[in-house]
């Protein structure tokens, strides 16, 4: 079964009905018929609370994870494995701490990332990514 991991990109595009959201909807349907695994590290779900916040409230921020926790989208805690990954892709610069963890994850979890942000680049050696456009 193909695993995809979610950015908080690739969310914030389907919220906002941004380029790119068509895929993820597609994506979180597939997630919820069985037909694929969508995870996401709970540090990028923290990245998409404060982005709705800033832009709209905390009580929006918390109906859209509300919302999340009901897609099929498995949200990871990260432990010390993945903790210790996502610190030697940041070692490298160039890429959020946050987005550390999302490639993380992926190369953990053998899937790609979807996002379209090309901070991703500098990881492409490591993991596979499925580009929003």
């Amino acid at each position: 079964m193909t695993t995809h991991i979610m950015d908080s990109y690739a969310l914030l595009a389907f919220f906002q009905n941004e380029s790119g959201a068509d895929t993820v909807r597609e994506m979180i349907l597939s997630a919820v018929a069985g037909e694929t695994n969508l995870a996401m590290c709970i540090v990028s779900l923290g990245e998409v609370w404060y982005s709705i916040a800033r832009k709209q409230s905390e009580e929006t921020a918390d109906e859209y994870v509300r919302a999340v926790l009901g897609m099929g989208i498995e949200i990871v805690e990260p432990d010390w494995q993945l903790t210790r990954l996502a610190a030697s892709y940041k070692i490298r610069g160039n890429i959020s701490y946050a987005d550390c963890f999302t490639a993380a994850l992926a190369k953990l979890r053998n899937g790609d990332v979807v996002t379209g942000d090309k901070e991703f680049e500098v990881l492409k050696d490591e993991v596979g990514v499925i580009w929003l456009k």
